[in-house]
């Protein structure tokens, strides 16, 4: 049987400011990444993100950014490696201190937005955050886009890795994501974005913008916490993906 994570991109809130329904997503997920300050979220969101991962037995990651709270992590900006490093540190050490607190542990390390797309495909950025995540606990597992320089840069510091597909997401011929800016990146239509997923679990093939397949091995399934219609999605993925035989768990951290 095939097995995959499920995973999601949680505790975007800020302040008075809202983002997702954390609460409607999780029970429907395996893994969820809690926004570390950087792009997203607050010492208040993260340690409310985590008791919500405990209730419902989902594995918590830390899911650093580039320093952008006005843009959401998503814009590119000039940076280097050492500042990623200490930067990724930073993050992880906040939200270990509330998953200490809370009595549960770090699980798994993604990078968000920019920094993930960066770190795919700079191999000197991808080096620094997972040197940065060995440095902090080699027990943490590194997730990355299936195929990029941040899962080699996993590999080759003696982490675990887990290899990420997007349901949501257009692929390019490369195995590349479409970046957001592009007509048709995003998967809107639940049904289609549901249907790459099962192809990827299934046969390990997404869909690309012009129509054709690309090969993706991934290990863990994205499911984007900032849709709007994301607990519904969360639902039918999971029921689908059983559905299709697919077993839906957290890989097991490092003993």
């Amino acid at each position: 049987m095939n097995c995959i994570d499920l995973n999601a991109d949680l505790g975007e809130s800020f302040g008075a400011w809202r983002m997702g329904d954390d609460a409607g997503v999780m029970p429907w997920i395996t893994s969820a990444n809690i926004a570390c300050g950087f792009h997203a979220g607050d010492p208040t969101t993260m340690r409310a993100t985590i008791a919500l991962c405990a209730q419902h037995g989902v594995a918590i990651g830390a899911h650093p950014s580039l320093p952008d709270l006005q843009g959401f992590g998503r814009r590119e900006m000039k940076i280097s490696p050492d500042e990623v490093y200490a930067q990724t540190l930073y993050q992880l050490g906040a939200l270990h201190a509330l998953t200490k607190a809370a009595g549960t542990q770090l699980h798994h390390v993604k990078p968000h937005g920019a920094l993930y797309n960066m770190a795919a495909r700079d191999r000197a950025l991808a080096d620094a955050i997972a040197t940065a995540t060995r440095d902090f606990d080699p027990l943490l597992i590194l997730v990355g886009l299936a195929g990029s320089a941040l899962v080699g840069a996993g590999c080759d510091a003696g982490l675990t890795t887990q290899r990420e597909g997007f349901c949501d997401r257009r692929y390019r011929a490369d195995g590349s994501l479409t970046p957001r800016s592009e007509p048709g990146a995003v998967i809107e239509n639940i049904d289609t974005a549901v249907a790459q997923a099962v192809s990827i679990a299934m046969r390990g093939e997404a869909f690309t913008v012009d129509g054709k397949t690309v090969r993706i091995e991934a290990d863990t399934l994205c499911v984007h916490g900032d849709r709007a219609n994301a607990t519904a999605f969360a639902e039918h993925l999971r029921r689908a993906l059983e559905g299709a035989g697919v077993r839906i768990a957290a890989v097991a951290r490092p003993a």
